[in-house]
């Protein structure tokens, strides 16, 4: 488990936790996602693990992107989305995390933002709180939506609720995620992993076969339409990033402004 350099693995039972470590906003990048993914494979090949808690350490449970990254170059040229590196190469990661095996449920003790979202939603079930913030921020940024998350939300939460927050990139709070079916448990702040480990503890008291056969019937093909779903995400998000919106998008939410399109 030493290759893990932004994740830590803890066992406990049947259950095992893998933690964000990049606090106190816990951005993600390709490295993020393919070490989730690769310690979730490494879960589907231990028969004694029966159940994962995806949390993080800080103040946001992952808050996307950092398109503010200062290392990226700062020049009129320059592609905000660089920090990302290769989008396509990250979203070939995420689906293997739609591809685990095994159920799992995310502690959001705090904002869930972007491609934070994506991955809060690609969990079986989240645990939150009041003061966390679920947002598909992506329309604000002059983006388009990403991490599957034109399949996966409009199935979690509906058609019409997954528009209303793409379209306004809002903020949803923990009280409104149980409402509309984006959040499985409301606790106290800190309690929020607690909660996470009873339920994960919960689903492993059942038989690990039975989980496994469920599970891989309830979520039969989810991986493929998010495989295809990333597919037509990337390309739009290509053809929009070389755009002076999304320039102007990106440095008005560094600026805490109302941005200012142009619609080119």
């Amino acid at each position: 488990m030493s290759k893990f350099t932004d994740i830590g693995i803890e066992k406990t039972g049947h259950v095992v936790t893998i933690e964000i470590q990049r606090p106190p906003l816990n951005f993600f990048d390709i490295s993020l996602i393919n070490q989730i993914a690769d310690a979730l494979d490494q879960f589907d090949n231990d028969i004694d693990v029966r159940a994962v808690v995806l949390a993080a350490q800080g103040k946001a449970f992952c808050a996307g992107a950092n398109f503010n990254d200062p290392s990226r170059k700062e020049t009129d040229g320059g592609d905000p989305a660089d920090s990302l590196g290769q989008i396509n190469h990250l979203y070939i990661q995420a689906v293997r995390i739609f591809r685990a095996r095994k159920p799992i449920v995310a502690a959001v003790q705090g904002a869930a933002i972007g491609g934070g979202l994506g991955l809060a939603v690609s969990a079986d079930f989240r645990v939150t709180c009041p003061e966390a913030r679920f947002s598909a921020n992506f329309t604000k940024l002059g983006f388009h939506p990403g991490f599957g998350l034109t399949v996966t939300l409009p199935e979690l939460v509906g058609k019409n609720n997954a528009e209303l927050m793409f379209y306004t990139s809002r903020r949803v709070t923990g009280e409104d995620a149980l409402k509309m079916g984006l959040a499985n448990v409301l606790v106290p702040q800190s309690e929020v992993r607690a909660a996470a480990l009873k339920l994960a503890g919960e689903i492993a008291e059942c038989s690990p076969l039975g989980l496994l056969s469920t599970r891989a019937t309830m979520r039969d093909g989810l991986a493929d339409r998010v495989l295809a779903a990333t597919n037509h995400e990337l390309a739009e998000q290509t053809r929009l990033r070389a755009t002076e919106d999304f320039k102007e998008g990106v440095k008005a939410t560094e600026e805490r402004r109302v941005a200012n399109f142009k619609g080119r």
